[in-house]
């Protein structure tokens, strides 16, 4: 594969990023895959890497680039319960300063990039987005219907909320498919924000699939944290491929 850290443009700057496609000429469907709010860091790089292998281009930015390059946190806050709390403290106001105007006008482009670089499919691409990179994802398919064409979010938060602004009443304009798998006992996705999330698709006839994965806690996806379950990461894996298989096949 070809693997490149790089910088790439965004709306306020350059953002450190990571850029992974297969060997060979292409065309390769672009995956924009959002991080969680740790970063981009190994464990990332890893899944990006798994999602190339199937035959994707794949960026991997840093939506927090306006405050930090990467590392965002040390490794020891990922596991160390006790410094769990000190990291948060460190990235609350990088996710604070990540407003919806500001993730649409840094995805927008992230896909300019995707699109430009040599062997990528023309066409739309998806998103695959972890915890907080789940909740931007909604709202970057929903702001970029023409551009996005699917989503995969993972044990995302605050994807419904009292707020005027709440993502998951914009999904009206989604045109695409979106997947979520959702934690178990998750307090920042209730059972009945699941449900309020649920209805809204189903009332705007969005193509989509809830899943509860039950015995999963928040995060359960990333192995270098202290969240990890191993069956729910498995489970994942199969739904990302299958979605990618349904929404964005590969032409090779």
């Amino acid at each position: 594969m070809q693997q490149n850290s790089l910088n790439v443009p965004a709306a306020d700057g350059l953002a450190d990023a990571y850029f992974v496609k297969p060997d060979g000429p292409g065309p390769f469907p672009a995956v924009l895959m959002f991080m969680d709010a740790f970063g981009v860091r190994p464990r990332m790089r890893e899944m990006a890497d798994r999602v190339a292998e199937r035959g994707y281009a794949v960026l991997l930015p840093n939506l927090f680039y306006r405050s930090a390059a990467s590392p965002l946190i040390d490794p020891e806050e990922l596991t160390d319960p006790e410094r769990r709390g000190a990291a948060f403290a460190k990235l609350g106001p990088m996710m604070q300063a990540l407003t919806a105007d500001r993730l649409v006008a840094d995805a927008t482009a992230y896909l300019d990039f995707l699109a430009a670089q040599e062997g990528v499919a023309a066409g739309p691409a998806a998103v695959i987005g972890y915890c907080m990179g789940g909740r931007n994802g909604l709202i970057a398919i929903a702001a970029l219907p023409g551009r996005i064409t699917a989503l995969g979010s993972f044990h995302a938060g605050r994807v419904v909320t009292e707020d005027p602004g709440s993502p998951h009443l914009a999904v009206g304009s989604i045109t695409g498919e979106v997947y979520f798998g959702h934690a178990d006992n998750d307090g920042s996705m209730t059972p009945d924000q699941i449900k309020a999330l649920e209805e809204a698709l189903a009332e705007a006839g969005v193509t989509y699939t809830s899943e509860l994965y039950e015995g999963a806690p928040h995060g359960f996806t990333m192995s270098d944290t202290a969240m990890y379950h191993e069956e729910g990461e498995k489970r994942h894996w199969a739904a990302v491929f299958a979605l990618l298989e349904r929404a964005l096949p590969t032409i090779n």
